[in-house]
């Protein structure tokens, strides 16, 4: 176990360790709802050791900003991770612009950002709203104001994939294959995982990686207007270009983070606002809150939960010391409920203003797909509270038994119009 330690003044002294784990992931209760847990945490130390985990935990909003901001801490990948053998998951992970650090971060930054400034979100804007009305109008007339459907299969899981493959350029033939091959990929990020979780992923890596080899092939011989050709092509000032790797991989990672992201935040934030009834209905009133309202249902409960970090040298986090190899993990769900930073931090309130939320990160590993989710997550609550007149729970709905991709597995509700 490492040694914790605080400052005291100009010297640091050492102050002992919670005697239990300030997390308990085997809790059932827990995983449903972290919330509480991380409140008690918070108001003990704002960084602590999980001996289970492995790494420091970061319960407070600016010790978890501090993890995503300080250049002292990395994302390190190794191709021993997660275990030997994983050719294409470690592929995909070695050549993403989330594990990397400057300078290559900034060169593939620079370069994608580039392919993204030719106005690919703005462009797609239209085509989203037109096809998160479309969803609705379907699971209204399904549901008929009595009968449950599940908006999670029925729009939530939908939409992101198909925008993701429009910014693509995926034939619409092709678009079947995306989401299965997202959900075994990132299922590698909880803890407890199976064998045959890994061996799913794996294989899932390494066929989105065959099939992505052959689209970006297929767009340099034939380019479009879609973000393959773009990153197919884009070039910085000095002349330097992607590797196929990167580009592979870039893609891959738009699909994984922005599938995952806007799926959990439709879910989660659709209950959270079933369960509050007077803010569905203050937002149903007032729709030029809507802005406003998707960040707070963004903060309120985080569909990720844990971005961990990795100490490149001796760090000082939160009265503790990270020290060279050690990791520590920026709680986002709990920094996004802290009351030290938001006003009653556990109440959702859609007219929220001040709301400097992190779930998309912080930092230069801000989240680059970040305005996409946005338009996406407009249209798609936009589109709810303009195509039904009534909107309620169907059923209890099922939540996944995953902590750090935190979302439900189904959200039955009734809709009417």
């Amino acid at each position: 176990m490492p040694s914790a330690k605080a400052r005291a003044g100009p010297t640091l002294v050492a102050v002992p360790l919670a005697a239990s784990a300030p997390l308990d992931l085997d809790d059932p209760a827990v995983v449903a709802d972290p919330y509480p847990a991380f409140a008690r945490a918070r108001a003990a130390a704002p960084v602590q050791w999980h001996e289970g985990l492995g790494l420091w935990l970061a319960f407070t909003h600016a010790e978890s900003n501090a993890v995503l901001r300080d250049r002292r801490l990395g994302r390190i990948w190794s191709d021993k991770q997660p275990a030997e053998g994983f050719e294409s998951f470690n592929l995909i992970h070695r050549n993403a612009i989330l594990e990397m650090e400057p300078p290559e971060h900034t060169r593939l930054r620079r370069l994608i950002s580039s392919a993204f400034a030719r106005g690919h979100v703005e462009r797609l804007r239209p085509w989203v709203e037109d096809l998160a009305r479309s969803l609705v109008d379907e699971l209204v007339e399904r549901s008929a104001g009595s009968e449950p459907v599940d908006l999670l299969s029925g729009m939530a899981e939908q939409l992101p994939v198909a925008v993701i493959a429009e910014l693509l350029g995926v034939p619409g033939a092709d678009r079947h294959l995306l989401r299965p091959w997202s959900n075994a990929i990132v299922k590698m990020y909880e803890y407890g995982r199976t064998t045959a979780v890994e061996d799913d992923a794996e294989r899932a890596a390494g066929e989105f990686v065959a099939y992505l080899r052959g689209l970006a092939a297929e767009r340099r011989t034939n380019p479009g207007e879609d973000l393959v050709s773009h990153l197919v092509s884009v070039r910085d000032a000095d002349g330097a270009t992607l590797t196929e790797d990167e580009l592979v991989t870039t893609c891959i990672l738009l699909l994984n983070a922005g599938h995952e992201a806007t799926v959990n935040v439709s879910g989660n934030g659709t209950l959270a606002l079933l369960r509050t009834p007077d803010q569905l209905a203050r937002l149903r009133a007032d729709r030029s809150l809507l802005p406003g309202a998707i960040e707070e249902l963004i903060r309120f409960d985080s569909p990720l939960q844990l971005f961990e970090r990795t100490a490149t040298t001796d760090v000082e986090i939160g009265g503790v010391v990270v020290e060279r190899g050690q990791k520590i993990g920026a709680l986002l769900g709990a920094a996004n409920r802290d009351p030290a930073v938001f006003a009653e931090p556990d109440r959702l309130d859609v007219g929220r203003t001040e709301n400097p939320h992190i779930t998309f990160g912080a930092g230069i590993h801000f989240c680059i797909g970040a305005p996409l989710a946005r338009v996406e997550l407009q249209a798609s609550f936009g589109a709810l509270l303009d195509r039904t007149t009534t909107f309620e729970l169907g059923a209890e709905p099922v939540r996944r038994p995953e902590f750090v991709i935190r979302g439900l597995e189904t959200l039955p509700v009734v809709l009417g119009r």
